[in-house]
């Protein structure tokens, strides 16, 4: 690789991954060429990218990035699956990969451009996605409206039966 490819990767790298959010470091040593064609496919489908680095090339490129922060982790083979969007989505994701082939190691992790302990992302795994946390709140916001709802049609409800019983008696006498 000459020094003008050297340069174009660098800026490529800035570009992708020291802009990214939500960033997972992988060892995919022992990991087979179908097996990692099949997480790219799993990685895209959340909506994010997987990308196999150059240690020397990606420290450079991410020197001013909150990725930096693992810089100890890029040894070995290592590949990034990052985004900018949902961190729960893509920790499933490869969570999920990762249990089907255990050769795929966690090296770290950054969400929200905190770097995590590689421990935790089992249970950012864990947590409810974005969507299923909106739906949640939706209902909790909702809750209040609808038993006030309920609780004016009861007594609606209540008048009406209460005026028919009159009805019935006034016909009955």
């Amino acid at each position: 690789m000459n020094k003008n490819e050297k340069t174009q990767a660098i800026s490529e790298l800035e570009a992708a991954i020291g802009k990214a959010r939500n960033a997972f470091l992988i060892d995919f040593k022992g990991v087979t060429v179908p097996q990692v064609t099949e997480l790219r496919k799993q990685v895209r489908e959340t909506g994010s990218k997987y990308l196999v680095v150059k240690n020397t090339l990606a420290l450079i490129a991410l020197k001013d990035s909150p990725m930096i922060g693992m810089k100890d982790r890029f040894s070995g083979p290592t590949a990034v699956a990052y985004n900018s969007t949902d961190a729960v989505k893509l920790a499933k994701a490869l969570t999920r990969f990762a249990k089907d082939v255990p050769a795929m190691q966690f090296k770290g992790a950054m969400l929200d451009g905190q770097v995590v302990p590689t421990e935790q992302i089992q249970t950012i795994a864990s947590l409810p996605s974005r969507e299923e946390l909106i739906s949640k709140l939706l209902f909790v916001l909702q809750s209040p409206v609808r038993g006030l709802a309920t609780v004016l049609q009861a007594n609606i409800r209540n008048l009406a039966v209460v005026l028919d019983q009159v009805a019935k008696q006034k016909e009955t006498a």
